[in-house]
């Protein structure tokens, strides 16, 4: 009787291995797609979805992440995993929406169009512009920054726009106490003024900013 147990669980045990193998081959992840990222590349996406000894299995990301989106991710509202086949996972990446950053005590706080702080950070991230002559008293995460007009954040917004509708990119926004704008491109800065005819304005600077990139001054 004792011989038949052990022989049942050796079966057993076999089993489990030979299905586990299995199971471990044919949900072997081969191919990976990441769409909407522009903050991480691809493979940093990955790392940080396709965690731990599993990490590549196409079950275990189904089991782990339904009904789960990743949430901790700084510059990301959220990621979702879509199982496309036992081999190829589709990672689906939803970004907060930034419109510019500020610097307070030696980090970079991102604000969103409405002007919440959405992100603090050591890091300075490219493409996102750096807004300067805005007053306030505090900066805290998730909540609005308490500047004196908060309708200079449609401002931004607008100009922000502007930017990737002539594929403009300034190294910084400043706004004066009267709240005219000037652009800052390295050492040449150019003084937009007031919003007043933006569009035409920007139509014009796109196509001087090349010829105006490595000189200083003020235009």
């Amino acid at each position: 009787m004792g011989r038949r147990k052990a022989l049942i669980a050796v079966a057993v045990t076999a089993l489990l291995l030979i299905g586990a193998t299995v199971a471990w081959e044919y949900f072997a992840v081969e191919e990976v797609s990441v769409v909407g990222s522009t903050h991480y590349t691809d493979e940093e996406i990955e790392d940080r979805v396709m965690t731990g000894l599993l990490g590549h299995n196409s079950l275990y990301l189904k089991l782990k992440y339904r009904d789960r989106p990743i949430t901790d991710v700084p510059f990301i509202e959220r990621m979702d995993v879509t199982i496309n086949s036992p081999t190829s996972v589709t990672i689906n990446v939803y970004e907060k929406a930034v419109a510019g950053y500020v610097k307070y005590l030696g980090r970079y706080m991102y604000f969103d169009r409405e002007g919440n702080i959405v992100e603090a950070s050591t890091d300075q991230i490219q493409g996102i512009p750096y807004v300067t002559g805005l007053s306030f008293d505090e900066c805290v995460l998730y909540e609005p920054l308490p500047v004196e007009d908060p309708t200079v954040f449609s401002t931004i917004l607008a100009i922000t726009q502007l930017f990737d509708k002539y594929d403009i990119s300034a190294d910084r926004i400043y706004f004066s106490d009267s709240g005219n704008v000037t652009l800052y491109f390295g050492n040449a800065r150019v003084i937009l003024g007031t919003m007043d005819n933006i569009d035409e304005k920007m139509m014009k600077l796109k196509n001087i900013i090349p010829s105006i990139r490595n000189l200083s001054g003020e235009l």
